[in-house]
């Protein structure tokens, strides 16, 4: 256990963003491959994939975990302290990676016998771009993995309580942003520009309208967020002809986002033509919702439990997103919450750090969900 946590406090002290993990993966690289997968693949630039195969025809199970860190100044007085400035694995990443690693030690001494197990390291959570840019590399489907599981540390609950839920487990979204383009005037004379101001309160109105009248239409919880406006300069002499704003949109299932992507958009479109201005609405950070399939959910249980760890079931999904939900639109999957602490600061929080005391517990649920498919 002192090899792993001595890899955890490396990882934590070494992070690197989404997109850019190459010495994160190398350092997985050296450590997985010192326990003798039978291959590896690279997948989605910076991805690695470990197959371990014990050569008889059975299923094939995947566990992921993430490379990534975050954009933000880590605040934590300890001796592995992030030493790349506003760089740090706020997130628990760092923790994940170490749990999965783990496994590959594991199946070493213990080999599946049947089937295959692959060891997952995916870049760029954060962004929801990893796990997409990883299913679409086409040595992905040299895998074909009948189920694929993940965890994911979550502060405010007991220290390895296990969380699960059935169908979705995290919300769906993505960010909006709207760009307005009118026309420039002298501030003097605002009746020879085309300002996009109006454009903005009525599209602010019209997501505090969703918000608090149309919630209904809904088959589920939907939540709308504006996170950013910009509109013209800081310049009193100047009648704004351009402006952005920046929204969030969630939703606990695909089709609920889909509708209100549709709904805002025509809302938009409609609002921009009676102001006379060119719009352009451009969407990143994608998310599906992670669903859980019963089975996947099941085994999760009966493994916490195996485990000698308590489980407890969640009454509705999670607000926030995981790039996960790119495997379950394809795999049967299972992902769950694991408790990090009720006084572990907020993920993204300056002062979060990955309790150690979970690798050894996170590795024992994987285990036992290895031991009810592949022996």
């Amino acid at each position: 256990m002192n090899e792993l946590i001595s890899l955890r406090h490396h990882l934590h002290k070494n992070p690197e963003l989404s997109g850019n993990e190459n010495n994160t993966s190398d350092t997985i690289r050296k450590f997985v491959n010192k326990h003798a997968p039978s291959y590896m693949l690279n997948l989605g630039d910076t991805g690695l994939a470990f197959v371990f195969d014990s050569e008889t025809p059975g299923e094939t199970t995947m566990f992921r975990a993430e490379l990534d860190a975050l954009p933000i100044t880590e605040q934590n007085n300890i001796e592995y302290e992030s030493t790349h400035k506003g760089i740090a694995h706020l997130c628990g990443h760092d923790g994940h990676m170490t749990i999965v690693a783990g496994l590959a030690k594991e199946l070493a001494n213990n080999p599946p016998k049947k089937g295959k197990i692959v060891l997952l390291f995916q870049p760029a959570e954060e962004t929801g771009e990893g796990a997409h840019a990883v299913i679409q590399d086409k040595k992905f489907n040299k895998i074909e993995p009948d189920y694929i599981f993940a965890l994911h540390n979550i502060p405010g609950a007991a220290l390895g309580n296990v969380l699960v839920k059935e169908d979705t487990f995290a919300a769906a979204s993505k960010g909006m942003t709207i760009k307005l383009l009118g026309k420039t005037s002298h501030a003097a004379e605002p009746d020879k520009g085309i300002s996009p101001t109006n454009a903005i309160a009525d599209i602010i109105g019209e997501v505090n309208k969703i918000k608090s009248e149309l919630l209904h239409i809904f088959s589920d919880k939907i939540l709308l967020t504006i996170v950013n406006i910009q509109l013209g300069e800081i310049a009193f002499g100047t009648s704004p002809g351009y402006a952005e704003i920046r929204i969030t949109l969630r939703a606990f299932n695909d089709p609920d986002l889909d509708s209100l992507t549709e709904m805002l958009e025509t809302h938009i479109y409609k609002i921009a033509k009676t102001e006379q201005l060119n719009a352009e609405i451009i969407y990143s950070e994608v998310f599906p919702a992670t669903t859980n399939s019963s089975i996947c959910n099941d085994i999760i249980k009966n493994s916490a439990v195996a485990a000698g760890l308590k489980v407890e079931e969640l009454k509705e999904p999670f607000n926030w997103s995981e790039d996960f939900g790119y495997f379950t639109q394809k795999i049967k999957g299972g992902f769950f919450g694991f408790g990090s602490g009720e006084n572990q600061p907020a993920l993204h929080n300056p002062n979060f750090d990955f309790p150690d005391e979970l690798i050894e517990k996170g590795i024992k649920v994987f285990n036992e969900i290895i031991k009810q498919i592949h022996y």
